[in-house]
């Protein structure tokens, strides 16, 4: 009997160094870059897009704060609310951010539900966050109208530097502007996902493709965006 062959072992070729091996390692990953949704795709870029802005007014903000000579208003005080005959500091901007939290919740047991195609409770929980979120922005409303009421202006205020007007109209406008889009698209889908429009393929807006409820997701991503560029307001705009 003759001696079985055996093929010669290939030795694994020698891995690049430096930034040919960094780009190589990128260039190989194809978890990241592959079957991943163009809906869930375009939601991230944009997000990545809006993180930049949402990141240069904050740092105008602490531009402005710390390079003016003019003492910045006291947060403590001008967003406090007289109740029981005292004044109580951040109480409604506390109660804000704990409903906009909230919501981050009911929206991710929504995505939840919406896998496991059990659309009513989807729609309901998307029908709550869409609630919270309407909240938020009726409080917002409220203190637009309690600091325009006492004079604060986007060219100056009673209480020290002019910019605080500006940047904080322009960054919690920015930022409500995005909540009340996103409760509108909350809307939108949980009137979908209550009809049951997925389970069905019915033609349409975000509809066509029958027992995807991926659209859910992507909500979520942008809704839980909003909720996440609030925790950053909320620490340098009104704990600073």
């Amino acid at each position: 009997m003759s001696a079985p062959t055996h093929s010669p072992v290939t030795e694994p070729l020698p891995r690049p160094s430096g930034l040919v091996g960094f780009a190589a390692d990128w260039a190989s990953d194809q978890r990241t870059f592959k079957n991943v949704s163009w809906g869930k795709a375009m939601m991230w870029i944009f997000l990545l897009s809006d993180t930049f802005i949402f990141g240069c007014f904050l740092v105008a903000y602490m531009s402005a704060r710390m390079s003016t000579a003019v003492p910045w208003p006291n947060p403590s005080e001008v967003f406090a609310l007289h109740i029981g005959g005292s004044d109580v500091p951040l109480i409604l901007i506390a109660i804000m951010t704990f409903v906009l939290i909230s919501s981050s919740g009911t929206m991710a047991m929504a995505v939840n539900y919406g896998y496991r195609r059990d659309r009513r409770k989807t729609a309901a929980l998307m029908l709550l966050t869409a609630l919270f979120g309407a909240t938020f922005v009726g409080m917002q409303a409220f203190e637009w109208t309690k600091l325009i009421s006492e004079g604060v202006r986007p060219w100056g205020n009673p209480w020290g530097a002019a910019q605080f007007g500006s940047t904080f109209f322009m960054i919690t406008g920015f930022h409500g502007t995005h909540v009340t889009i996103g409760v509108i698209f909350l809307l939108i889908i949980a009137r979908k996902v209550w009809r049951g429009d997925f389970e069905t393929g019915k033609r349409g807006f975000f509809t066509s493709r029958k027992g995807q409820y991926e659209i859910v997701e992507i909500t979520g991503l942008y809704w839980h965006f909003v909720d996440l560029v609030w925790v950053f307001i909320f620490a340098f705009f009104y704990l600073w």
